[in-house]
């Protein structure tokens, strides 16, 4: 047992490490470079999220099952029986594939953060780069504001991986291509609501970076951040996770025509076995 934990979790690191790998890379070459890549083509900073969360999901899957979330795994504790005391590793280790995936990203771009600060007149601990690594708030949202949309922003993210995932679900993908669709998920929402605050949707996503910058020169910047952000990307989403979650299971799940046929099957093959 303690070897399968230990595997679990070493898979929950390396597919938070894919994630941030391909995300952070994404979000440098947004914001580092004039004229960015990205330019007109937000869409494509959205799919190298989506498309790191799909390949974090094929590398780990068979392992631990990818929650690469603090909020999945507690969404999926309170309404599918995951273990609650393996909920604590989990997320201590999300939180660690998040550092460490921060620190790659910190080497390939080191010195493009440094040239981006110095024609900008920035320091680190003044917040310069700071958006390559984790959120804030956008345009006119406040504190308050942001914590309401992490809420928001990620129940929609558990509703919709519930109902990708659910086993009764007929009209979900299959299980090969079910890692594409949750990828394609987060790229929606970051699509659709990403600028309002950069759609952390995952404690382990922001707080792991966070802490990496912390320690790499950004100091007060990223901890406790301007307005003690730092709290807003782990509280909203470990709350809206389970608000997500809890919606699919009270206003769709009981519904599913053929979750409400399987006790039924069942009942039929023990009669045919008598």
């Amino acid at each position: 047992m303690r070897r399968q934990l230990r595997g679990e979790l070493i898979s929950e690191a390396v597919a938070v490490f894919l994630i941030l790998a391909f995300g952070d890379s994404a979000a440098c070459m947004y914001t580092l470079y004039q004229p960015s890549p990205y330019l007109h083509a937000y869409w494509g900073v959205c799919m190298a999220w989506g498309l790191g969360v799909t390949m974090a999901i094929y590398v780990t899957g068979s392992v631990s099952g990818t929650h690469a979330n603090p909020a999945v795994t507690v969404a999926l504790a309170c309404y599918r029986r995951f273990p609650w005391k393996k909920v604590g590793p989990y997320c201590a280790a999300q939180v660690a594939g998040g550092f460490a995936g921060a620190g790659l990203v910190y080497l390939l771009f080191s010195p493009v953060i440094d040239h981006f600060n110095q024609a900008h007149h920035l320091t680190r601990a003044a917040g310069g780069a700071a958006a390559a690594f984790f959120t804030h708030p956008g345009l006119a949202v406040t504190v308050g504001h942001a914590f309401g949309d992490e809420i928001v922003l990620t129940a929609l993210l558990l509703f919709g991986i519930f109902a990708i995932t659910e086993q009764y679900n007929e009209m979900a993908p299959m299980a090969n291509t079910s890692a594409f669709f949750i990828g394609l998920l987060v790229a929606t929402i970051g699509a659709s609501m990403g600028y309002l605050e950069g759609w952390a949707i995952n404690p382990a996503r922001d707080f792991g970076p966070r802490l990496f910058c912390f320690f790499a020169g950004w100091g007060h910047a990223a901890l406790p951040a301007p307005g003690h952000y730092w709290w807003v990307p782990i509280a909203g989403p470990l709350i809206g996770g389970p608000i997500g979650a809890g919606a699919y299971q009270v206003l769709i799940h009981p519904y599913l025509p053929a979750r409400r046929a399987a006790p039924d099957r069942a009942s039929a093959v023990e009669a045919g076995g008598d």
